[in-house]
């Protein structure tokens, strides 16, 4: 634990060929199905430019679940109808990195929201050190800043208006978003001697696409019965093949994924 943030990951580890457990990386699923009179599932996969395929007793769609009904055609149109319900939200983490923080210091701030900002939070790192890793303590210090965009369009229901953030996300430059963060960062810290042509050192922008998972929103989604919720249609065992992620929650946090997890886990020892 204490060097968590400093260590160095050895990506080599996780596909090692003596290893009971191996993670392939770099490898993109394109297809699942049954084989074998139902007996296995065949799983083809792209990597490095050419199509592999791997065979096994069961398999774990821990994907994103609106995927799925393309990964595995072969399920009930139902579920994949009921799987395709669960539209991602798409998020923005940029993390921009700076020469010092007085000015946040001189306005006493930790972070401000600005519900109608390009970026509708941003916030100075916590002030957490762990083993080598220590927090920059003095104002004078350089250190990371993170803003959140929601990408979205208002007036259109939940689900459209993260479809429509999404196709955002796919055409805007980073220019937009490097003019967006200067300007932005200027207007709130400016008062306070914020230069953003000197006190910015860097930008990173991470766009995700599918970033949270689904949640049901009283103000577009109906009241369902248990059995009729889409994530509870769309994560029932189909033969070998069981459904996880956060999705099968309907709930975008990690307790909800490791609780699906052993769900499907289970339901395939059972099988």
């Amino acid at each position: 634990m204490e060097d968590v943030v400093t260590a160095k990951a050895d990506y080599s580890k996780l596909d090692e060929a003596g290893s009971v457990l191996r993670i392939r990386l770099n490898s993109t699923v394109v297809h699942v199905g049954h084989s074998n009179a139902e007996k296995e599932v065949q799983i083809a996969y792209v990597r490095g430019g050419k199509l592999q395929t791997v065979t096994a007793k069961n398999c774990v769609l821990a994907c994103y679940n609106g995927m799925i009904p393309y990964l595995c055609p072969e399920l009930p149109e139902k579920q994949k109808e009921a799987l395709s319900y669960l539209v991602k939200m798409p998020l923005v983490y940029t993390h921009v990195a700076l020469r010092n923080w007085t000015s946040f210091a001189k306005l006493n701030v930790h972070h401000i929201v600005a519900p109608g900002g390009y970026h509708t939070y941003t916030a100075l790192d916590f002030p957490v050190s762990l083993g080598q890793y220590h927090f920059p303590s003095d104002p004078q210090e350089p250190a990371v800043l993170f803003m959140l965009r929601t990408p979205c369009k208002p007036g259109l229901p939940q689900r459209d208006q993260n479809r429509a953030g999404r196709a955002e996300l796919l055409q805007t430059p980073f220019s937009k978003f490097e003019r967006n963060i200067r300007d932005q960062l200027g207007r709130m810290l400016g008062g306070a001697g914020f230069d953003a042509a000197k006190d910015i050192e860097g930008i990173t922008v991470n766009r995700w696409a599918h970033g949270y998972a689904f949640a049901p929103n009283p103000l577009f989604d109906p009241v369902w019965k248990e059995e009729e919720k889409p994530w509870v249609i769309g994560r029932k065992p189909f033969g070998r093949i069981a459904i996880a992620n956060s999705d099968a929650g309907a709930s975008a946090y990690t307790d909800v994924a490791i609780d699906q997890a052993w769900r499907a886990v289970s339901e395939l020892r059972r099988g």
